[in-house]
């Protein structure tokens, strides 16, 4: 069976829908799909709706979620890190109560960007933000995109680079609960807490190391030893650090839009034989 455990629509910066994701996810052959937007669980509630009502596909939908957190092992300001709940029960209290926390978080964050923006002299783009966001969690992407609408930027690329990526004006991490909050959220909420993309962090190895350690000991029990297609060898190093820790491994695209070939819904790289899969777990 071909699992994509990880995969963004338009309730968060995804560039699909959820309809059109699933569609996206049967055409390439995935049996089991998880949808996995930014701290919203609106795209996967609306679609088991539909399917619930209209059954008309054979693939099977996981319930999940991806969670920013802080992670405060790299100094004062620590560093952000995501989280990807799977197999999440949505009527929980617990994820309806964290995912609310989420979102206002992640409205101050909007707020702080927008300000700083405007010290450098753009004009104020949180409306605009906001209206494009519509009934999807806000982020940053949403920003790259009026930057370049008021053609302070050529494109999201550009935007990233100047202004909204690590290190720069609009790279707001403070906003975001710990680490091991966050972990602890997604048990209450019935689900697996999975280290999203671990390789994408850019750590030295003991930091990643270190990263790990403290993800296991709030609770986490798999990380993402695949994420979309990869180097063999970083899902060697990421295959090792997971048994090292005693971990289960998961998989997954991290799929956000047509014509990025390295993230295509279903076409990740193959997990290790020697992983023990995240779903043994259910």
């Amino acid at each position: 069976m071909l699992f994509d455990l990880h995969s963004h629509s338009t309730y968060s910066d995804g560039a699909l829908t959820p309809t059109e994701l699933i569609q996206r996810a049967e055409l390439a052959g995935v049996d089991v799909l998880a949808i996995t937007d930014h701290d919203t669980v609106a795209g996967i509630t609306e679609i088991i709706t539909d399917l619930d009502a209209k059954p008309d596909t054979t693939l099977q939908l996981l319930p999940g979620v991806e969670l920013s957190s802080q992670w405060h092992g790299t100094g004062a300001h620590g560093m952000g890190v995501h989280i990807v709940g799977l197999n999440v029960q949505l009527d929980s209290s617990e994820l309806q109560d964290a995912l609310t926390r989420q979102q206002q978080a992640r409205y101050d964050r909007a707020a702080i960007i927008a300000d700083r923006l405007r010290k450098k002299g753009f004009p104020d783009l949180l409306p605009a933000v906001i209206t494009a966001a519509g009934q999807g969690t806000i982020g940053r992407p949403h920003f790259a995109e009026q930057l370049v609408a008021i053609d302070a930027v050529k494109s999201s690329d550009e935007a990233f680079r100047r202004y909204l990526g690590a290190g720069k004006i609009g790279d707001i991490k403070n906003v975001w609960q710990a680490l091991e909050d966050v972990v602890g959220w997604v048990r209450d909420a019935g689900g697996t807490a999975v280290l999203a993309h671990p390789d994408k962090y850019h750590l030295t190895h003991t930091k990643l190391r270190a990263l790990v350690g403290d993800f296991k000991a709030a609770g986490g029990e798999a990380i993402e030893v695949v994420s979309g297609h990869q180097i063999a060898y970083k899902t060697k190093n990421l295959s090792d650090l997971c048994e090292l820790n005693n971990l289960h491994a998961s998989c997954g695209s991290d799929f956000h839009k047509p014509g990025q070939h390295w993230a295509e819904v279903g076409k990740h790289s193959t997990l290790p034989d020697s992983c023990r899969p995240v779903w043994d777990l259910w």
